[in-house]
């Protein structure tokens, strides 16, 4: 797994780095990101064809185009003329043999049914850096009618800690790459936010919530952790010269904007709402399956205690006859991979792509009949 972004950093200014080169910054603190996908579309396609460059070059997998089959995964309903360009790049300037352009969900449903045969629905939850969406499949085809987006993803809570850490202690508004280290390092969702809130209010040894993160100074700390308990001074300060963030409620305040966005003055619903509305949307006889099958993927499922909290919320909004079963892959984030390499060992694979030979007699018109998205 390689970042799909460019790096500036602030000691090299001149240098641009691309994808995982992200390893060579001596001091990644603020780093200056350049992304090619805005608002989870694809924008900037400069960036995106100096990332695949890199990519495809002799640094790293050294493809040879003229044999190669790409999959590659874009979002729901993505703009039309996005789809173009993607087809222009990918058949006449890198001219690939063949491609298949696929929503990442499609990906996820098709492992799903390969690990359970015997299951006809599921119910794809994809919480990634840009946005969630959720999406019904019903033997492998995505129910239009009922998917829906929430506009929350890994990228709003990054930026909505940043901003209550700024305001609280230190200002961190250009530390993207840390205080996302920091999100993914204490962050986690809780099971009774009011009960937490109370905890987190009080003082000393009591408030089990309270956790003091020893910031990176990328000399002697490369990476930052948090202290262990018995370590942690409790009032006064450190004599230890090490940065210290002291973290109390964000770590569960954060992660629940994805349960309530309208906290920060979002207008959506959370996850388990949407859950239910978007199945609620289908025919009644197939509900029972689709809540017997929710599946979760994306990185913001790896919030510890986020599958229990979907499960129990989904639970208390679903008829009491119903079966309710959320499953957490074990690696969610390689999930839809996972489903493409399954795909491209498919016998009918060659039935799903549009080849070079195919687009260069029809053009685009191929690829918006042969690609659902």
């Amino acid at each position: 797994v390689i970042p799909n972004c460019q790096f500036r950093s602030k000691t090299a200014r001149l240098k641009t780095f691309t994808a995982n080169q992200l390893d060579e910054i001596k001091d990644p603190s603020g780093l200056f990101y350049i992304l090619p996908f805005q608002k989870g579309y694809l924008v900037n396609w400069d960036v995106q064809r100096q990332v695949w460059d890199y990519l495809f070059g002799k640094e790293m997998y050294q493809v040879d185009f003229v044999d190669t089959n790409i999959i590659i995964t874009e979002p729901y309903f993505n703009f039309s003329s996005i789809q173009e360009s993607m087809n222009e790049i990918l058949f006449e300037e890198y001219q690939f043999q063949a491609v298949l352009r696929v929503n990442a969900g499609a990906l996820s449903a098709h492992r799903y049914f390969r690990d359970n045969p015997s299951e006809l629905c599921c119910i794809i939850v994809d919480s990634g850096y840009s946005f969630t969406h959720i999406v019904p499949y019903c033997r492998s085809k995505k129910k239009k009618e009922a998917i829906i987006r929430i506009n929350v993803g890994g990228k709003l809570l990054t930026n909505h800690l940043k901003e209550i850490i700024s305001y609280r202690q230190l200002h961190v508004m250009d530390e993207t790459h840390v205080i996302n280290q920091v999100k993914e390092d204490v962050c986690y969702v809780s099971q009774d936010f009011y009960k937490d809130m109370d905890i987190a209010k009080l003082k000393g040894e009591e408030n089990t919530v309270m956790v003091d993160y020893v910031l990176p100074d990328f000399s002697t700390i490369k990476k930052g952790f948090c202290k262990p308990r018995e370590e942690m001074v409790l009032s006064g300060k450190y004599k230890t010269g090490e940065q210290i963030l002291r973290l109390t409620n964000e770590r569960f305040a954060v992660p629940e904007i994805l349960f309530h966005p309208s906290d920060i003055g979002i207008q959506e619903m959370g996850i388990p709402e949407a859950i239910v509305y978007s199945i609620q949307n289908l025919p009644e006889e197939m509900q029972p399956h689709f809540f017997k099958n929710i599946v979760l993927t994306g990185g913001n499922t790896l919030f510890p205690g986020f599958r229990d909290r979907v499960y129990s919320e989904v639970r208390c909004l679903t008829p009491t006859d119903y079966d309710v079963s959320v499953v957490l892959p074990e690696n969610p984030i390689t999930y839809s991979w996972e489903g493409g390499k399954l795909i491209s060992e498919n016998d009918d694979f060659e039935d799903m792509v549009v080849t070079r030979e195919d687009y260069e007699e029809h053009g685009h018109n191929i690829c918006e009949e042969k690609f659902d998205i």
